[in-house]
Protein backbone atom coordinates (compact mmCIF):
# COMPACT_ATOMS: atom_id res chain seq x y z
CA UNK A 1 0.00 0.00 0.00
CA UNK A 2 0.81 3.12 -1.23
CA UNK A 3 1.87 6.05 2.15
CA UNK A 4 0.49 9.32 2.29
CA UNK A 5 2.48 12.55 2.16
CA UNK A 6 1.35 12.88 5.72
CA UNK A 7 1.96 9.36 7.02
CA UNK A 8 5.89 9.47 5.61
CA UNK A 9 6.27 12.76 6.99
CA UNK A 10 5.10 11.56 10.63
CA UNK A 11 7.34 8.33 10.01
CA UNK A 12 10.01 10.61 9.49
CA UNK A 13 9.79 12.82 12.50
CA UNK A 14 9.07 9.58 14.82
CA UNK A 15 12.20 8.20 13.67
CA UNK A 16 14.13 11.52 14.43
CA UNK A 17 12.33 12.05 17.67
CA UNK A 18 13.53 8.65 18.22
CA UNK A 19 17.33 8.87 18.39
CA UNK A 20 19.24 9.71 21.94
CA UNK A 21 19.34 13.52 22.03
CA UNK A 22 23.50 14.66 22.49
CA UNK A 23 24.48 17.33 25.01
CA UNK A 24 26.15 20.44 23.03
CA UNK A 25 28.96 20.74 25.39
CA UNK A 26 30.14 23.66 23.49
CA UNK A 27 27.52 25.99 24.92
CA UNK A 28 28.26 24.75 28.58
CA UNK A 29 31.50 25.48 27.91
CA UNK A 30 31.16 29.23 26.67
CA UNK A 31 29.13 29.72 29.82
CA UNK A 32 31.30 28.90 32.31
CA UNK A 33 33.80 30.56 31.11
CA UNK A 34 32.13 34.03 30.73
CA UNK A 35 31.30 32.86 34.62
CA UNK A 36 34.68 32.32 35.49
CA UNK A 37 35.92 36.25 33.81
CA UNK A 38 32.85 37.27 35.55
CA UNK A 39 33.73 35.76 38.92
CA UNK A 40 37.53 37.00 38.60
CA UNK A 41 36.84 40.34 37.60
CA UNK A 42 34.12 41.01 39.79
CA UNK A 43 36.13 39.56 43.05
CA UNK A 44 35.07 41.84 46.33
CA UNK A 45 37.80 44.13 47.25
CA UNK A 46 37.23 43.30 50.90
CA UNK A 47 40.46 41.77 52.85
CA UNK A 48 40.04 39.87 55.62
CA UNK A 49 42.96 39.33 58.01
CA UNK A 50 42.99 35.95 59.93
CA UNK A 51 42.70 36.29 63.72
CA UNK A 52 42.00 34.43 66.55
CA UNK A 53 38.07 34.26 67.89
CA UNK A 54 40.06 35.16 71.05
CA UNK A 55 41.35 38.64 69.83
CA UNK A 56 38.67 41.80 68.99
CA UNK A 57 40.38 44.25 67.45
CA UNK A 58 40.02 47.94 67.89
CA UNK A 59 37.45 49.58 66.00
CA UNK A 60 38.40 52.57 63.87
CA UNK A 61 38.17 54.35 60.66
CA UNK A 62 40.46 52.79 57.72
CA UNK A 63 40.76 53.72 54.55
CA UNK A 64 43.68 51.39 53.45
CA UNK A 65 43.58 47.89 52.80
CA UNK A 66 45.56 45.35 54.20
CA UNK A 67 48.20 44.05 51.92
CA UNK A 68 50.33 41.21 52.60
CA UNK A 69 52.70 41.43 55.55
CA UNK A 70 54.16 39.49 58.25
CA UNK A 71 51.92 39.08 61.17
CA UNK A 72 52.79 39.90 64.65
CA UNK A 73 49.40 38.33 66.72
CA UNK A 74 49.23 39.47 70.46
CA UNK A 75 47.48 37.19 72.32
CA UNK A 76 47.13 36.22 75.97
CA UNK A 77 48.90 34.07 76.47
CA UNK A 78 51.66 34.74 74.28
CA UNK A 79 53.33 36.43 70.85
CA UNK A 80 52.65 34.37 67.19
CA UNK A 81 54.27 35.76 64.35
CA UNK A 82 52.60 34.42 61.01
CA UNK A 83 50.82 32.07 62.99
CA UNK A 84 53.95 31.01 64.68
CA UNK A 85 54.20 30.88 68.42
CA UNK A 86 57.33 32.72 69.09
CA UNK A 87 57.30 33.27 73.05
CA UNK A 88 54.43 32.37 75.14
CA UNK A 89 53.76 33.50 78.70
CA UNK A 90 51.53 36.42 80.85
CA UNK A 91 52.44 39.30 79.47
CA UNK A 92 50.73 40.79 82.19
CA UNK A 93 52.82 39.72 84.53
CA UNK A 94 56.27 42.18 85.60
CA UNK A 95 57.80 43.19 82.67
CA UNK A 96 61.29 42.93 83.87
CA UNK A 97 60.80 38.74 83.95
CA UNK A 98 59.82 38.40 80.55
CA UNK A 99 60.74 41.29 78.38
CA UNK A 100 64.15 39.68 77.84
CA UNK A 101 62.97 36.24 76.87
CA UNK A 102 60.45 37.72 74.45
CA UNK A 103 63.16 40.49 73.21
CA UNK A 104 65.39 37.35 72.01
CA UNK A 105 62.75 35.10 70.47
CA UNK A 106 61.05 37.90 68.38
CA UNK A 107 64.32 39.34 67.35
CA UNK A 108 65.47 35.82 66.44
CA UNK A 109 62.07 35.26 64.41
CA UNK A 110 62.11 38.62 62.62
CA UNK A 111 65.88 38.41 61.69
CA UNK A 112 65.08 34.30 59.72
CA UNK A 113 61.77 36.07 58.23
CA UNK A 114 64.15 38.87 57.05
CA UNK A 115 66.97 36.72 55.78
CA UNK A 116 64.69 34.22 53.86
CA UNK A 117 63.05 37.61 52.42
CA UNK A 118 66.57 38.84 50.95
CA UNK A 119 68.17 42.08 51.29
CA UNK A 120 66.01 45.50 51.32
CA UNK A 121 66.17 47.23 47.99
CA UNK A 122 67.80 51.00 48.25
CA UNK A 123 63.90 52.40 47.66
CA UNK A 124 63.09 50.41 51.00
CA UNK A 125 65.97 51.06 53.07
CA UNK A 126 64.31 54.40 54.96
CA UNK A 127 60.91 52.56 56.02
CA UNK A 128 62.04 49.07 56.27
CA UNK A 129 59.98 45.99 55.71
CA UNK A 130 55.99 45.94 56.74
CA UNK A 131 55.01 44.59 59.64
CA UNK A 132 51.17 44.03 60.25
CA UNK A 133 50.26 43.87 64.48
CA UNK A 134 47.28 42.07 65.30
CA UNK A 135 46.33 42.82 69.07
CA UNK A 136 43.05 43.14 70.92
CA UNK A 137 42.03 46.40 72.24
CA UNK A 138 42.65 45.88 75.66
CA UNK A 139 46.33 45.34 74.94
CA UNK A 140 48.92 48.20 77.06
CA UNK A 141 49.94 50.61 75.06
CA UNK A 142 53.80 50.29 77.04
CA UNK A 143 53.45 46.45 75.33
CA UNK A 144 52.79 47.38 71.98
CA UNK A 145 55.61 50.29 72.26
CA UNK A 146 57.63 47.30 73.48
CA UNK A 147 57.06 45.68 70.44
CA UNK A 148 57.29 48.12 67.82
CA UNK A 149 61.11 48.81 69.24
CA UNK A 150 61.73 45.22 68.73
CA UNK A 151 59.85 45.39 65.34
CA UNK A 152 61.86 48.34 64.49
CA UNK A 153 65.57 47.22 65.71
CA UNK A 154 64.98 44.33 63.40
CA UNK A 155 64.51 46.26 59.82
CA UNK A 156 60.72 46.00 60.58
CA UNK A 157 59.94 50.02 60.54
CA UNK A 158 56.41 50.33 58.20
CA UNK A 159 54.49 49.04 60.81
CA UNK A 160 50.87 48.80 60.80
CA UNK A 161 48.35 47.93 63.07
CA UNK A 162 45.29 46.01 62.53
CA UNK A 163 41.50 47.30 63.01
CA UNK A 164 38.23 46.11 62.48
CA UNK A 165 36.66 49.06 60.39
CA UNK A 166 33.70 51.11 61.41
CA UNK A 167 31.60 53.32 58.77
CA UNK A 168 32.94 57.42 59.26
CA UNK A 169 29.15 58.56 60.34
CA UNK A 170 29.67 55.85 63.49
CA UNK A 171 32.94 57.34 63.90
CA UNK A 172 31.70 60.56 64.20
CA UNK A 173 29.30 59.97 67.04
CA UNK A 174 31.11 57.75 68.92
CA UNK A 175 32.90 60.05 72.53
Amino acid sequence: MKMSFRAKRLERQNQRLAQASKLNLVALMDIFTILVFFLMVNQSEVKVLQSNKDISLPRSVSEQLPGEKVMLTITANGILVQGKPVWQGDWRQDSSLWLTDLTNALTTELNYLSGRAGPLPEAQQPNGRALTILGDAATPYALLRQLMAICAATEYRDLSLAVETMPASTAAEAP
